[in-house]
């Protein structure tokens, strides 16, 4: 399949990169933003174009092709590629579902949170039965920030390697083979709980940050975890929540990176020995990322509601302890006076209640 035109639903920090990166690099291009988060394109529009700042500079991008009518989004794509949070996935499906042709490919290139899954159980739900080709990943393609009122996009890494898979996973050979064509990063994993588990973020970002609430409090917005926050002590809860998450993946068969190997791989960093801890507090991407600037932030409710809470629940049924996890999930829950266990993702959310591990490991 020829890849010519590529729709890109969520105007976020991945949106505004990948919209003016795959312009530059030739290819028809549409961004999308739901009509609640229209601000977001109205630099675009104002400027006709993006920004494009990335270690060769600072390029201006010519583009102006961005709405808030998704049928026009992606009408005539190859590729619909959501870069949206995952807690969006279930609002992006009630608008895209319905307008998607079973020949077009949804790549959903965010952190994995059994999207795909997500997807297509919402779709079911609206009576859509669609045999969708739609596939994940478990990290961004960038690591980067955009500023929609600038129309302008800080690209720092162009993510060197990333997992991938498909829903159902005897799709993945197919789609990543299609999906390469925009990103040569793409290497195929399991399944899709083999990207859920490979997503690093819930693993970094909760706990540490947990550790540091009064500081985030006290900072005013001006709290930087991977240079700050991650010291010698909050980094050993990291690693706890890591060796939770690598014996899980064992459970269900799979080697998982650990997250010096993971990070490493993607290009944030070289694994040159010297630790977790300095590695991260001296990346020359991680250095540059500010935040959490509250509590409230994606850092606490997306990366416990759909991550860890998810994980517990592989724990449960894989037999595996996991009660660095499960503190988190009750301690950030405190914090925001949220039951994360009720209103997180779980493997009755997701339609798997009652499910043995082989069960779980043959269903995707």
């Amino acid at each position: 399949m020829k890849i010519k035109k590529v729709a890109i639903i969520g105007a976020g920090n991945g949106g505004i990169t990948a919209a003016a990166d795959l312009t530059n690099r030739g290819f028809s291009v549409s961004l999308y933003e739901i009509p609640a988060f229209s601000g977001n394109i109205e630099g675009i529009k104002r400027n006709k174009g993006i920004m494009l700042q990335d270690e060769n500079g600072e390029k201006f991008i010519q583009f102006s092709n961005v709405t808030t009518d998704i049928e026009k989004a992606v009408e005539d794509a190859e590729i619909i590629m959501l870069t949206v949070p995952s807690f969006a996935i279930e609002n992006i499906a009630e608008q895209l579902a319905p307008v998607t042709g079973e020949e077009q490919i949804i790549l959903i290139n965010s952190a994995g949170s059994m999207g795909s899954v997500r997807f297509v159980n919402k779709a079911k739900e609206l009576g859509i039965d669609t045999s969708f080709n739609i596939a994940e990943t478990n990290s961004l393609t960038y690591g980067t920030r955009a500023f929609p009122e600038e129309a302008r996009a800080e690209l720092s890494l162009y993510v060197k390697k990333i997992f991938f898979s498909a829903y159902p996973s005897s799709n993945t050979d197919r789609l990543i083979d299609i999906c390469s064509k925009l990103y040569d990063c793409f290497v195929p994993a399991e399944s899709i709980w083999h990207t859920t588990l490979e997503n690093g973020n819930p693993e970094v970002h909760p706990g540490p940050a947990l550790l540091n609430a009064g500081r985030i409090d006290y900072s005013n917005g001006e709290f930087w975890l991977y240079k700050e926050g991650i010291t010698e002590h909050t980094v050993k809860v990291l690693k706890a929540i890591e060796r939770e998450r690598l014996n899980i993946g064992e459970a269900f068969g799979f080697d998982l990176e650990d997250a010096v190997e993971s990070r490493a791989g993607r290009g944030y960093f070289e694994d040159d020995g010297r630790g977790l801890q300095t590695l991260f507090n001296t990346s020359e991407v991680y250095t540059k990322i500010k935040g959490p600037v509250s509590i409230d932030s994606r850092y606490f409710t997306e990366d416990i509601s759909n991550g860890l809470v998810l994980w517990s629940g592989l724990g449960r049924v894989a037999g595996v302890e996991t009660l660095n996890i499960d503190a988190v999930i009750t301690l950030g829950g405190t914090l925001l006076e949220q039951d994360f266990y009720e209103e997180g993702l779980t493997l009755e959310s997701l339609g798997f209640s009652d499910y043995t591990l082989q069960q779980l490991i043959n269903t995707v």
